[in-house]
């Protein structure tokens, strides 16, 4: 329900009881060992919630108030007693469907027309959960991390902190190629909504493709617009991915993924990247859906001497499986090896997962988040 990705959605829950952990207080340090927020933002991103039955006696020693309380508090509107067995087979036979919620007078209203129906995918909503400025976490980090906030996931953000790193949080369509030297690495975030109308985003991501040779991780929508920035399409898929078991096949090794291998992931999108033959060069498949054959991640192959990665699944395991988290520790194990690379006098490649450790939360120096100023 705090998950940017979720923007505009009317979640259906397939659980027949929900609330019974109520929901906890929603602040924590911003440190190098957390960024501010339990959940995965401040406040619930969805439009509204249908469950079959709620819990309005909650029990969790963390929790402070009842999932009702809190929705009607973010003044989020919800529904129960509905059977969500029937609305999830609808919208497994037909896709992702428009709706409303009629609650109250408004039950008794006759159903809007088709097209007076909101359509949350003609809107820029990655715009509406990025941030609005530049901010830094952990800065005192011994590799520094540029983030373009496609509507960044809490733990994306924290399990980068907690590996060490120091993360500047940028605008989603921020021109990164103006910094980009101040930096070691660059990581692209989930996000919500169609990945095209992120194309500003993708068109300056080419130029820092083309020109710049340090490492790239994306995440979700940040996965589509790397694709979409080596040249691969983005499509509505009419049956989305979502759940916390979803099985991917590796295509290739890199770091601790191993080709061959079927991982258990964590999925949530509605826009996949086409699989063509052939990929554009010096790019591969990296992942496919073992359940629809989906592309779920791509690379930079191996003879274009460039270290990028792309996932549409979310390795940072919130929730879900923890197959892939180590996809993080590779990310930042290869930034910490070209930075190496670069402060010695001659450029002897480095084994990425032999160099810079991940740094111990138990030692790093707490430090209060601070602006950047940053100039376009």
């Amino acid at each position: 329900m705090t998950d940017p990705s979720y923007r505009g959605q009317i979640l259906v829950f397939t659980t027949p009881l929900i609330g019974n952990y109520g929901v906890p207080y929603n602040k924590t340090p911003i440190n190098s060992n957390d960024v501010g927020v339990i959940l995965e933002s401040e406040n619930i991103q969805c439009s509204a919630v249908v469950v079959a039955d709620v819990a309005e006696k909650f029990s969790h020693y963390t929790a402070v108030e009842s999932i009702a309380s809190w929705c009607q508090r973010n003044n989020v509107p919800g529904i129960t007693g509905v059977d969500t067995r029937a609305i999830t087979t609808l919208l497994r036979d037909q896709g992702t469907t428009l709706g409303r919620l009629a609650v109250g007078a408004d039950a008794s209203l006759a159903p809007p027309k088709p097209e007076e129906y909101w359509d949350p995918t003609t809107e820029n909503l990655v715009a509406q959960v990025s941030t609005k400025a530049p901010y830094e976490l952990n800065p005192n980090g011994d590799v520094r991390i540029a983030v373009l906030d496609f509507g960044a996931k809490a733990n994306i953000l924290r399990s980068l902190v907690r590996r060490g790193a120091a993360v500047t949080v940028l605008p989603w369509n921020y021109n990164f190629n103006n910094i980009r030297d101040q930096f070691d690495g660059l990581f692209l975030s989930n996000g919500p909504g169609d990945p095209n109308h992120c194309l500003e985003a993708a068109m300056h991501l080419r130029k820092t493709l083309q020109e710049w040779d340090k490492p790239v991780f994306g995440i979700c929508m940040g996965h589509q617009v790397i694709g979409m920035a080596a040249g691969l399409e983005a499509y509505r898929m009419t049956f989305g991915n979502r759940g916390h078991n979803q099985p991917v096949l590796a295509l290739a090794s890199s770091g601790s993924i191993k080709a061959g291998r079927v991982y258990v992931t964590s999925q949530n999108h509605q826009y996949a990247l086409k699989l063509q033959d052939p990929f554009p060069a010096g790019w591969e498949p990296f992942f496919i859906n073992c359940n629809d054959s989906s592309v779920e991640g791509i690379k930079s192959s191996a003879d274009s001497g460039k270290k990028v990665w792309g996932v549409q699944f979310h390795p940072e395991s919130a929730g879900g499986p923890l197959d892939t988290i180590e996809m993080f520790t590779d990310f930042l194990a290869e930034c910490r090896a070209h930075k190496l690379q670069l402060s010695l006098p001659t450029s002897q490649p480095m084994d990425a997962r032999k160099v810079a450790p991940r740094l111990g939360v138990e030692t790093a120096k707490i430090e209060t988040p601070r602006r950047v100023a940053v100039t376009a």
